[in-house]
């Protein structure tokens, strides 16, 4: 497999701020790549760098094998979507799409009939006409995607280009940006805080805390599978509990739960101790008191598909359960004692 991008050992300093400290990736061709993690944690300032808006301290930034960081911004075979949609007012949506293809010198009617490509590739054909000022966000937000893949760049940056949206149209935008991507075969790396977002539309993600890389790995390896605490509480809800660890071994542990429980799981500890143990709490079920871990309901949370079921175990440990709306469930009440299940092979032992 190619790669589009590598980072090698990355680092960017701000005065006496360090924002970036050493960090490597490599980007699949055709990849949708997606770098998650919170306000502050670097990962806009990496996609920046790739696109050339800020110089590299130190490491190296390659493009498909080529080192860029001489390049000027225009010289890259790079675009960027940014949060803001920036088209022109004065401009109708057509000549918006084909700026950047005028600014690159192609002649008149090649690039109407790109642009004409490209607003029908975003299902904005009969708005060619029309003013920027005249359609909807979302609709903008299309436009300045069809602006920003008219040249064919090698790859498309994308810093957080649905946070102005409302949450229909967010999750509309998602399906047709990973389909955008499909149809293209362009290389997108985007950036968000939003872990739905980043699970929805990636082949993989890159998790990113206090300008480090925390983990990278699919969707799944990351919901399933979290190297350490802060991968595992950022992405969706987890519970964490406390564990002593009698053994590890070739990725599994033996592990004793509050209440003197012992399982099995996987790890990415390793070694013995006091660790925190990572399970979704769709991965709990509820059944009868003095069977499993001892727990007593303290509240219950309607939330339309499903309810969510806070509970105390045995030690004071606080855990969530979370159990699909359906009419052949039995809804426990605040103050019930029930007995917890642990579904096999969904905790992780995490390193701390």
């Amino acid at each position: 497999m190619t790669n589009a991008v590598e980072i090698r050992t990355v680092t960017k300093v701000f005065g006496t701020f360090t924002a970036l400290h050493g960090v490597s990736l490599s980007i699949q061709d055709n990849e949708f790549f997606t770098l998650l993690g919170p306000s502050g944690c670097g990962k806009t300032t990496l996609l920046r760098m790739m696109a050339g808006f800020e110089e590299v301290t130190q490491g190296e930034i390659l493009l498909f094998g080529q080192n860029i960081a001489a390049l000027e911004p225009n010289q890259r075979p790079v675009n960027t979507v940014f949060q803001q949609y920036a088209l022109f007012p004065h401009m109708s949506v057509i000549d918006n799409v084909a700026f950047g293809l005028k600014m690159k010198g192609w002649p008149l009617e090649k690039r109407r009939i790109r642009a004409g490509e490209m607003l029908e590739m975003v299902h904005l054909s009969d708005f060619a006409n029309r003013a920027p000022a005249q359609l909807s966000g979302g609709q903008q937000q299309r436009v300045a995607l069809a602006r920003a893949l008219a040249p064919q760049p090698k790859v498309l940056l994308l810093d957080e280009p649905l946070s102005a949206l409302d949450l229909k149209l967010r999750q509309a935008m998602r399906m047709e940006l990973k389909q955008l991507q499909s149809e293209t075969g362009i290389t997108f790396i985007f950036v968000t805080h939003d872990q739905e977002e980043a699970l929805t539309m990636s082949n993989r993600i890159a998790v990113m805390s206090a300008g480090h890389v925390q983990q990278i790995g699919t969707p799944r390896d990351i919901y399933e599978s979290p190297n350490n605490r802060f991968v595992a509480d950022f992405i969706g809800e987890t519970n964490l509990i406390e564990v002593e660890v009698e053994a590890v071994a070739d990725g599994q542990a033996q592990v004793v739960l509050p209440g003197g429980h012992r399982i099995t799981t996987s790890s990415a500890a390793r070694d013995k101790g006091r660790h925190h143990l990572s399970i979704r709490p769709e991965r709990v079920t509820l059944g009868s008191p003095g069977v499993g871990l001892q727990a007593v309901v303290e509240q219950v949370i309607y939330l339309g598909t499903d309810l969510q079921v806070l509970v105390r175990l045995e030690g004071g440990t606080a855990m969530q359960v979370r159990l699909q709306n359906a009419a052949r469930i039995t809804v426990p009440s605040p103050g019930d004692a029930v007995g917890l299940h642990l579904e096999e092979g969904a905790a992780r032992l995490l390193s701390d």
